[in-house]
Order: structure tokens, then sequence, then C-alpha cells
């Protein structure tokens, strides 16, 4: 199955990809940071997947989410009949569990359900036995139990049976560490009753764009789909292994929270009026982050965890033989100068909805500020955590002055006890410096680096942080370079892909969240129609159930990278009440 042949479940803790055959092949349990029970997605069925479908060949399947929550329900025609099969994860109350159940539609229909859970990523085959009630499956810290059926007995592990018009059969599989209590049986109908409810009330609160509101409310439930309740965390994406280039190397773990995102994830939910996410979200950015921002990095775990090892998986032999599989991420020790700039944009922001900077955000503010003072010459990995050489990365350049900038609209704003003198002039002096090295004036456009001859997608900060006005010239000769240089299908490139630069090998596909920058763009320099053809473009790359990915390969016609990816729903939904807003501001404004 491909990547964009997939659904999304949740329980506000972790989250399953259900394919269109009907099997879930991918689950971490109980966490999105857990090893994964499912994990065929990135191997073969031996290493973990849960399919029920018909036994006979399926002619058509049609799928949909049911209204405004994260139940899918998905049709199987067959000449025998049509069956429905209903797919969810309650909303967590200590035990996770995973519902369905087969609803006979039309005709009798055979069935096969094959349950085959394979802890630690892919690996551990479990001892299989039965045990109050139900058939369990255990392996060294876990172990899941599973009931239902269409017998009084517990089901087994791999079963056949037919389901009429009318009749309703339920399953349902729980998780548990092996020397816990054998979790209570789970009621399926109060449990989807209980489940709609919840996602339904959810969605009620949201204050949806006038238009694109179907797809920007299935983005919000996503991305409310990858937030970790306990701490208020948003994953990057719930998967980790899927690559960003077929058959390569480019491999990433992305079960954690970036910096980078914050911005983005603070302004979504504030124009979606979801403002106790917002404030879990800016508590839990707090928290990682402590009180030094010389040990800022630009990631953390969904706990905050700072030390995020990264390994690989060699047991799996990857999605399209796409390896090697890593699990942890060993980008999260690298400096990034642009980490400085989301933090202080996100304090600056909050601060404007909360009408009033407090100590403590005053105090973080001057302590960035004063950071990026004595780094702010250096050179860093850049936005996109390249593996190569370090650069002195225009776009992190630019992060740099976002941090004077807060710092100094700040003491003017709620006029602070602070000689803004010296803040201005080091503001003006970084400005100068990125308008002298970060441009090429032969070409007209700034570049990925000083001394540079591409371009880079995160150029779209000059005009998107007010750098420069979007009336500048030099926003125009830029665009215009990366219209020609990374848009070879109509859809933006981060980069251009070379090992000077990234030190991998591959090519990657269209990167979606840059492209939604590239619309905004084009709505701020007054090309709204632009803006609006490559937003609708954009959004008609969803798949059938409203996801998108990380990438896209156009070429192909398919999606690519860890899926779904919160840095594309996160885009999605900030360029579609952009547009709609009609305010051609500079976004962290």
């Amino acid at each position: 199955m491909l990547i964009e042949d997939h659904a999304l479940l949740g329980d506000l803790y972790t989250a399953a990809l259900v394919a269109k055959d009907g099997s879930i092949d991918f689950l971490c349990l109980p966490d999105f940071d857990s090893d994964a029970c499912f994990t065929s997605l990135l191997g073969t069925p031996d290493n973990g997947r849960w399919k029920l479908a018909p036994k006979a060949p399926v002619r058509e399947v049609r799928r949909r989410y049911r209204g405004k929550t994260l139940i899918l329900e998905t049709e199987f025609v067959t000449d025998e009949g049509t069956v429905r099969v209903v797919d969810f994860m309650p909303i967590r109350k200590g035990t996770p569990h995973v519902v369905r159940w087969v609803e006979g539609v039309r005709g009798t229909v055979a069935m096969r359900s094959e349950l085959r859970p394979r802890f630690a990523n892919g690996y551990t085959v479990p001892l299989v036995s039965r045990k109050d009630g139900a058939a369990t499956a255990i392996a060294g810290p876990d172990a899941v139990y599973f009931r239902g059926g269409t017998g009084k007995e517990p089901p087994p592990f791999e079963s056949e049976f037919t389901v009429q018009a009318g009749q309703r059969v339920p399953f349902v599989l729980s998780w548990a560490r092996p020397y816990d209590d054998v979790p209570a049986a789970l009621d399926p109908e109060a449990a989807l009753s209980e489940t709609q409810t919840y996602w339904e009330d959810w969605a009620s609160r949201l204050h949806l764009p006038p238009h694109y509101d179907d797809v920007v409310a299935r983005s919000l439930l996503t991305l409310k789909a990858c937030s970790f309740q306990p701490s208020g965390a948003l994953v990057a994406a719930p998967t980790f292994g899927l690559p960003e280039t077929p058959g390569g190397e480019r491999n990433w773990d992305y079960r954690f929270c970036w910096i980078r995102d914050s911005v983005l994830t603070l302004n979504a939910l504030m124009r979606a009026k979801l403002l106790d996410e917002a404030d879990a979200f800016g508590h839990w950015l707090e928290h990682a982050v402590g009180g030094a921002p010389d040990q800022l990095q630009i990631m953390y775990g969904i706990r905050g965890e700072r030390r995020l090892t990264e390994v690989t998986l060699d047991w799996l032999k990857g999605y399209e033989g796409a390896r090697p599989v890593r699990i942890g991420n060993g980008a999260y020790s690298q400096f990034q100068l642009d980490v400085l700039g989301e933090f202080a944009a996100v304090l600056y922001i909050h601060a404007e909805q909360a009408g009033k900077l407090t100590e403590r955000g005053q105090k973080a503010l001057h302590s960035l500020a004063t950071r990026v003072s004595e780094v702010w010459t250096e050179p860093d990995h850049g936005i996109w955590e390249m593996r190569g050489p370090t650069h002195s990365f225009t776009a992190s350049k630019v992060s740099a002055w976002i941090v004077i900038d807060c710092w100094v609209r700040a003491i003017e704003k709620y006029g602070l006890k602070e000689d803004k003198a010296p803040w201005v002039k080091l503001r003006q002096t970084i400005h100068d410096e990125v308008c002298s090295k970060g441009y090429d004036a032969k070409r007209g456009t700034f570049t990925q680096y000083y001394g540079s001859k591409g371009v880079d997608a995160s150029l779209l900060f000059i005009p998107l942080s007010g750098f420069l006005p979007p009336e500048d010239p030099r926003i125009a000769g830029t665009v215009k370079a990366i219209e020609e240089e990374l848009m070879p299908d109509g859809l933006v490139l981060r980069y251009r892909t070379e090992a000077s630069v990234d030190g991998l090998s591959g090519e990657e596909g269209a990167f979606l969240a840059c492209s939604f920058w590239l619309a905004n763009t084009y709505h701020m320099l007054g090309r709204t129609e632009d803006a609006r053809k490559l937003f609708e473009k954009l959004v008609g790359l969803c798949n059938d159930v409203g996801l998108l990915a990380e990438e896209y390969l156009p070429g192909q016609r398919r999606m690519i990278g860890n899926f779904p990816q919160a840095f594309s729903h996160l885009a999605l939904v900030n360029s579609a009440y952009f547009l709609a807003e009609g305010n051609k501001a500079a976004m962290y404004s």
C-alpha cells in the first residue's frame, strides 16, 4: 500500500494508520514515541499488522470519516455483497484500545481477520495464549488482549467468518503491561457513542475561515490527533522511517516536537480559537526549553525529553526498500539559529494574545536577544537541519534578526526599562549584513547561504517575517528565482539537494509546507489569483480522507515522507486563514 492509501486513527496519546485494504499497518503503543506493535508499513506483514477485509476480491473501496470525527468508515464492495468496516480509537481513559467492527450492508460476505502483533518495532514475536476471556499476545514489556468476534469464546488471532446484511461483528484490541491487571472488557457501542460525541463537541468549537472550511476542519482534527494530551506537545508526524527519497537514505523519525514548527502551531491554534490547546502548547514549550537559551534544542520529546538518540532498525527492509530505518533523531544536538527566532516570535505573539508581557516572558526575550548577540555571526546547520557542513544560511540570519526585532518591539510596546539603542543598532547591523552578504545583486535574489549561488524556500521568511516589505524589488527577484529554480513541476522544493549542502544522497519531492508559504507570499505581493490557484492545487493533493504527507512527487503523483505531516497541515491551516482574511501584513507581526 502507498503512503497516501492510509487514514489516521488516534486517541490523543498515539495514532494508527489504516490502509485501504483494511490493514492497520502502523501503530506505536502506548504512546507516539513507544515501540511499534504494527510495523508492516516499513517491512512485511511479518513485522506486524491487523488486516480485516473480505476474503473475496474487492471491486471497489469507499472511505470517509464520520462527520468531523476520527471515526473511519470503509466500505468494501465484492461480488458477494458489501460490508462496512468501522475503525476508531476511544479517547484514552487509561487503557489504549483499538475498536473495529464489520457491518453487513448487502448480501453475505466472507471475511478474514488476521491479527499479527510484533513488538519492539516489528522484531519480537509474542507468546500467544488465552487469559480472562481474551486472546493474549505477550513479549517483554508489552501485552495485547483481543476480544469480540462471532462467538462466546475469545476470537483467534486469525479467523474467518461471514457477515449478512444488518449483522454487526465487533473486535476490540487492548494494550497493557504484562504485569498489570488484564484490561476490563470494553463496550464497543458505548465507546463509539462517547468517541463520536467527543470529536463532534471538539469540532463545534472551531472558528473556521469562510472558504475551505471542510479541508481546514479536517486538518485541525488531524493536528489534534497528533497532539499528546498529557503535555500539550504536537508531534511532527506519528510515524518514523517513511522516506523523503524513494528507496533512499533520507528516512527520519518524526515522532518529536520541533521548535521550528512553534509559530505555525501557535498561529493555527489561535486563528481557530483553540485557546486551550494554544495555552497547553505554550506551557509545554516553556517547560521543555527551561531557563537557559544557550541550551535551546531544535526539537524535544513529547514530554520535553532532550536526549533523542538515533539508532537503526536493521530487521526492517524499509518502505519500498528505503533504508536504513531510523528511530530517534540525531539532529536534536545541532546548532540552529532559527530556533531562537521561532521561540522569540512565539513569546511575542503570545504576549500580544494576552495583552501583556509577563516578567517571565520579558526575561526569556532578553535572554534570547543576549544569546543572539553572542552567536549570530556563527555558521549553523540551517532550518532544514542539514547533515552536511555548516554555513551562514541566510534564513538563519533572518531568524537572528527576528529575535532582536521582537525584543526591540517589546521594549517599545510594553515600556520596558531597557536601553533599546544598542538593540536597535544590532538589529540594523544584522539587517545590513543579510542584505549585503546574503543577496546576489547580479541575479537579483537572496541566496541559500552567504556566497552560494542556489536559493532555498526558507528565503520566503524574508517577507513573511517583516524583514523586508513585500513591495521591495529584492522580494520579487527572490520569488522569481525560487519559481525558476525550485519549481520544476509547479510545486516548491526546499532546496536543490547537493552533497556539499546536506551531506546526503538522492533527491527529494516537493515540500508541501514551502508551497503553502509561496501561496502566502503571492498574496502579500498582490498576486491573489496566483495565491488562490497554488493553494487550491495543494489542497487537491490531499488523499481521499483529507490527509497530507511531508512531500509530494509530481512525476509519480504520489506522496512521500512521514504521514500525516503536521507541518503540511499547519501550513495549510495558516494559509487558508491568511488568504481568507485578506490581510497582507507579515505573518509574524
